[in-house]
């Protein structure tokens, strides 16, 4: 159960299997309103045992997220901030080989399916590989101005972002496209390392925990991130190269932007104390983008954005 004391429930039942201009909102709150969102594992279930394997799924039951909530007051050209208060995975999570996908597959068996045991701060792989709990969520978005974008896949929206660092504490700033923001969220990992390389982490149920805000006629491109260290730039690319640019972009606008760098400031400091990552590249996988980041460390010349 929650620590936090919560204004509203959204249960696992009510679901999107995708973002779009269309959204019809499950609950609707005020600016401040604190929400408990029950969230499925990203196959709803499918996978209980070992046995269960990815191949003998139903693929129109992927990705589900929980939702939407429509904040009152945000309005396209607004931010609706999502603060992640808390991510509480359940006790079994699994991962899974895919036929097809991920650096390593050709050298594999699969399909295959590992279940772990989650206990207090702790995730058991089996008797002997034990490693820290490290809860995060991989789908979190709005809805879009355009077409319909399914869970399987990230955009200037979110969606599937698959950033291992949305855990809690994070406060995510989500470009509003439609009336009330439309958030939702799902596909809960229990820990799920960058890269995501065999393209699941510890896929697991669980409940998030979140409080909304509305910034007033400031967006970016894509979702922005505010940790308590650094701020996080985002952008996806069918291509790896493709998202390293966008995402160089995108980071050094917001250093333009928010912080009166001149380009060519932000660009050398982007370069000389900032990090570029990938938050998930799974590869071969047809479709599938690459999703970058770049990790802005807070200095003096890098306050609080959007303010």
């Amino acid at each position: 159960m929650s620590a936090v004391a919560v204004d509203h429930v959204v249960t696992r039942d009510q679901v999107v299997w995708g973002f779009g201009p269309d959204l019809e909102p499950v609950l609707e709150v005020d600016p401040g309103a604190i929400v408990r969102f029950e969230t499925n594992d990203c196959f709803s279930g499918q996978i209980t045992s070992e046995d269960d394997l990815v191949t003998e799924i139903d693929f129109e039951r992927v990705n589900s997220a929980t939702g939407p909530v429509a904040v009152r007051g945000a309005e396209p050209g607004d931010s609706l901030v999502v603060e992640l208060l808390e991510v509480n995975p359940g006790p079994v999570g699994f991962a899974t080989l895919i036929p097809g996908f991920g650096q390593l597959i050709d050298q594999v068996q699969s399909p295959l399916t590992r279940l772990f045991r989650v206990e207090g701060d702790t995730i058991h792989m089996n008797e002997r590989v034990r490693f820290p709990l490290r809860p995060m969520v991989g789908v979190v978005g709005v809805a879009t101005d355009g077409d319909l974008v399914l869970n399987g896949w990230a955009g200037r929206h979110g969606g599937n972002l698959d950033n291992h660092l949305h855990g809690p504490g994070a406060r995510i700033f989500f470009p509003v496209r439609q009336p009330g923001g439309m958030f939702a969220v799902g596909d809960m990992h229990a820990s799920m390392g960058d890269g995501e390389i065999c393209f699941t982490g510890v896929e697991i149920a669980g409940e998030v925990v979140a409080r909304f805000d509305v910034l007033k006629g400031k967006q970016a491109t894509w979702p922005v991130t505010e940790l308590d260290d650094r701020w996080l730039a985002h952008a996806t690319a069918l291509e790896l190269a493709d998202a390293l640019d966008l995402v160089s972009e995108e980071a050094a606008r917001l250093l333009v932007d928010e912080w009166g760098f001149s380009i060519e400031d932000a660009f050398i400091f982007l370069s000389v104390a900032c990090d570029a990552g990938i938050a998930q590249g799974c590869k071969p996988a047809a479709d599938f983008g690459t999703i970058a980041r770049f990790s802005i460390p807070k200095i003096d010349a890098t306050p609080r954005p959007f303010s």
